[in-house]
């Protein structure tokens, strides 16, 4: 049985929007598209390219497979390399005939849930809304989140409301990077557990 990983480029205050570009997602006038590049250096850059290597199969959400497929088709290189040869799907109940060469259409979350019989390691990035819902069908086996040093004040947020309670621990230790951004790689561990403190 493989995994499905989320890998989710975020800020301190848990936005996710718009991380690599100006016009990459401009909803509700989002006005720091582009954030990532100047808190990122190159070793939080190769780190990526290392996650990047691990993937089986790539999932997304309609929304970043759209920004994907405008993008990565037209490159080359390592990354561009690894994302056009492995096979590619998108959760989407309106896309009828995906452009990006290798890609198949995924009806929900629990489909998706299932490339897990099928593939090692199945790598999402972005794709919030998709995130949560393979977490609220419990088909989320690892959440990275690469956390950078600064807040917005706005944006997609990863957790907001209607977010399901669950427990993590951490897969694997914590990595940092000379600009401040950290590498977290948590599992799912349950429900969420209560205890008074001592003393309280």
């Amino acid at each position: 049985m493989g995994i499905i990983v989320a890998n989710l480029f975020v800020t301190l205050d848990g936005v996710y929007q718009a991380p690599g570009g100006s016009e990459e997602d401009t909803t509700d006038g989002f006005a720091f598209g582009g954030w990532q590049a100047p808190v990122s250096d190159d070793e939080a850059g190769a780190a990526i390219g290392e996650e990047i290597g691990r993937i089986d199969a790539l999932l997304l959400g309609r929304k970043t497979y759209d920004i994907f497929a405008a993008y990565w088709p037209h490159q080359s290189g390592e990354i561009g390399g690894t994302l056009n040869r492995v096979p590619k799907f998108v959760v989407s109940n309106s896309l009828v005939a995906p452009a990006w060469t290798g890609t198949k259409v995924l009806p929900n979350a629990e489909a998706a849930g299932r490339l897990r019989e099928e593939f090692d390691e199945v790598h999402m990035f972005g794709s919030g809304v998709l995130i949560r819902s393979l977490l609220a069908a419990d088909v989320l086996d690892r959440l990275h989140l690469w956390l950078y040093p600064i807040t917005l004040g706005q944006g997609k947020r990863i957790f907001d409301a209607g977010t399901i309670p669950a427990s993590f621990r951490l897969a694997e230790p914590a990595r940092t990077f000379p600009k401040g951004a950290v590498s977290l790689v948590y599992e799912r561990a349950g429900r969420v557990a209560t205890q008074d403190m001592p003393g309280a």
